[in-house]
């Protein structure tokens, strides 16, 4: 059987992306599903596919809460205490199975879950370790989100157990859950399965859609759209041996844009995955501005638009996005009033995702990531000036002063879009920077939005003179 083809749409169901995957469960756990049928206790199921067949017999709740907490030692996880906390945290932080890996094709942040990382059950204080989870998490969950889970390599003494599991879950708050749009289950194993058929009694049907099974990194990065995915030694070297070596050519890419430059002329007209001064040199910039940023920026400065909730969290329809880039780069007019806010909105994300460098350069990032070492405010204030005013090119500088400026509108109206200056910046942050070849970690990605959190509130002191390239040497 051949794998089903990839599905653009963010408003249409994801399959599984590799063709030995047939059994999708549901992940979601809602109380209003507890009324439908479940399996009754004593009764033998069987799990039949092309990987896996073999009869379960189901057990009672409370044997499966035996077996699930006394066997495991649960109850001496639920109770540990004299421990160091601040110890404890910072092996956690030290072991990385939770990372941020970057953005999907639509601007999403994605966070990577490593289970051949996760401490042992023996080892494991359950509260900080929800805990720790949570806020590693919580900066990326109140906009959309992906997560992309990892399953080879977890060892026998790291697996948790079911009741664990479930009170993780019950930690979470509702952003977690609602702004999780697609989870990536990557090299999947009976374990899976098996936790997934215990709790199908008690999860939702509308999780259906966000969950995605694949065997392959390629496809992984295919379906992200990512031009290259940093994964942990045993789960690199499981994928190769399992995949042959097989590849794939990523779509749309900055990986495959470059590579098919060599090959093809790139139309003048382009503006979506050229660099900033190819689009000056190619089109009608005014102070430096791509046209298509400014339609952007004038339509999304309406009044009845930049009011609009959630404005630049929520992703827009990606097949519209994506026809419009085409439209666009081909150079076809196109009109943005007719288009969705979110649409529009997503367009000048991913503008600024694929530009051939980052708007903030390259040349500025370790700068930009040293932000939380800027302890006090003079010290914040000389440094952002000068990086600005002094180190980037007279057109970067232009346009990130313009959407800058641009989103000190959208701040205006909070009260209404519900997008502060924290908000903005974690939505902005990745679009706005990235490293050259490393991917972006957790560490990193912190600094990086701070850094655009204090240039959207010190707009006014950064850029009350406006100051030419040529001769930006002085300032307060």
């Amino acid at each position: 059987m051949n794998p089903p083809p990839l599905i653009d749409s963010t408003e249409d169901p994801h399959p599984s992306l590799s063709d030995w995957h047939d059994y999708e469960p549901n992940l979601e756990f809602d109380d209003t599903e507890l009324s439908h049928p479940s399996p009754e206790p004593g009764t033998t199921t069987v799990f039949d596919d092309i990987n896996y067949s073999a009869e379960f017999e189901i057990p009672s709740e409370d044997e499966i809460i035996k077996t699930t907490l006394e066997a495991d030692n649960y109850e001496e996880q639920l109770t540990m205490v004299g421990h160091d906390e601040n110890a404890i945290r910072k092996d956690f932080k030290r072991r990385k199975f939770i990372e941020f890996i970057g953005t999907d094709k639509q601007g999403q942040p994605i966070i990577a879950i490593y289970a051949c990382r996760l401490p042992e059950r023996k080892d494991l204080n359950s509260n900080i370790f929800i805990d720790f989870i949570i806020k590693s998490m919580e900066e990326f969950v109140q906009n959309d989100y992906i997560i992309a889970y990892f399953h080879q390599g977890m060892k026998d003494n790291s697996k948790p157990a079911l009741q664990f599991l479930w009170n993780s879950y019950k930690e979470l708050d509702r952003s977690f859950k609602k702004n999780l749009k697609k989870l990536y289950v990557v090299h999947p194993t009976t374990f899976i399965r098996m936790v997934w058929f215990f709790f199908k009694p008690i999860i939702s049907e509308k999780f259906k859609s966000k969950l995605i099974y694949t065997s392959s990194l390629d496809e992984l990065k295919q379906s992200l759209g990512l031009n290259t995915l940093k994964v942990p030694d045993p789960v690199r070297e499981f994928d190769e041996k399992i995949n042959n070596g097989t590849r794939y050519t990523l779509r749309g890419s900055k990986s495959s844009l470059k590579s098919s430059r060599s090959l093809e002329n790139i139309p003048k007209s382009a503006q979506f995955g050229v660099s900033l001064r190819f689009i000056i040199e190619n089109s009608a910039c005014l102070n430096c501005i791509p046209p298509i940023v400014r339609k952007c920026v004038d339509h999304l400065s309406l009044p009845d638009v930049v009011e609009t909730e959630g404005i630049f969290r929520r992703s827009g329809n990606y097949a519209r996005i994506k026809e419009l880039r085409a439209k666009i780069n081909a150079g076809e007019e196109v009109q943005l009033s007719t288009e969705d806010t979110h649409v529009v909105a997503s367009l000048l994300k991913t503008f600024l995702r694929e530009l051939e460098e980052p708007l903030l350069t390259y040349e500025l990032y370790d700068d930009i990531t040293q932000f939380g070492e800027w302890k006090t405010e003079e010290q914040r204030s000389r440094n952002v000036k000068q990086l600005l005013r002094e180190r980037l090119p007279e057109e970067n500088y232009e346009l990130f002063k313009y959407i800058v400026e641009f989103l000190g509108k959208i701040m205006e109206r909070k009260d209404f879009n519900k997008m502060t200056s924290s908000n903005l910046a974690i939505v902005f942050g990745p679009n706005l920077i990235w490293p050259k070849q490393e991917q972006m970690s957790l560490d990193e990605i912190g600094p990086i939005n701070a850094f655009i959190d204090y240039v959207l509130q010190h707009q006014d002191d950064i850029y009350f003179v406006d100051i030419n390239k040529k001769d930006r040497g002085a300032y307060d």
